[in-house]
């Protein structure tokens, strides 16, 4: 029977980079969304949506902390950490889908199911969508597919007036 071996600590290499990564977070805030804003995620080049509930990271102290923390990402749910060209995911405790974008919200690189001490690095890339594993696939997603971002909007968001 075959023992099934637990993440090991990060390394002294893990833990520099860690700590660069941390000192280079910068406070401009994401373009064309409000701090505090959450954002639904399309793919125009598939016609599929990514995430309905996109937290936005866009300032240092939001970016620092990412996903840490968090037992998990349900179902529509997902972070975009803006700008950041690379992540770690360090002391995580689930996998999750990375999907890379330039400027203009176009993929330049995917990668599927990033497990618990990895680093993951675009350096064309001026942000990042950190979403639940399995949704690169599931929307098929690819290199060079179109993204369009948009502020979400909830049945919370809505005023129905009702006239006499």
């Amino acid at each position: 029977m075959q023992e099934t071996a637990l993440p090991r600590p990060p390394s002294q290499f893990c833990k520099r980079i860690f700590s660069i990564h941390m000192s280079q977070a910068d406070s401009n805030p994401a373009p064309h969304s409000p701090i505090g804003s959450r954002m639904k995620v399309s793919n125009l080049t598939r016609g599929t949506v990514l995430a309905t509930r996109l937290e936005v990271a866009d300032t240092g102290q939001k970016r620092n902390k990412g996903l840490l923390g968090r037992k998990g990402l349900a179902e529509g749910e997902g972070l975009w950490i803006v700008p950041c060209e690379s992540v770690h995911t360090f002391f995580m405790q689930f996998p999750i889908d990375l999907v890379y974008l330039d400027r203009k919200y176009r993929v330049k690189k995917v990668r599927h199911s990033v497990g618990p001490w990895r680093l993951s690095v675009c350096m064309s890339a001026h942000s990042i969508l950190e979403l639940p594993s399995g949704t690169i696939r599931k929307t098929q997603t690819q290199r060079g597919d179109t993204l369009e971002l948009d502020l979400a909007t909830t049945h919370a968001d809505e005023v129905i007036f009702e006239i006499g």
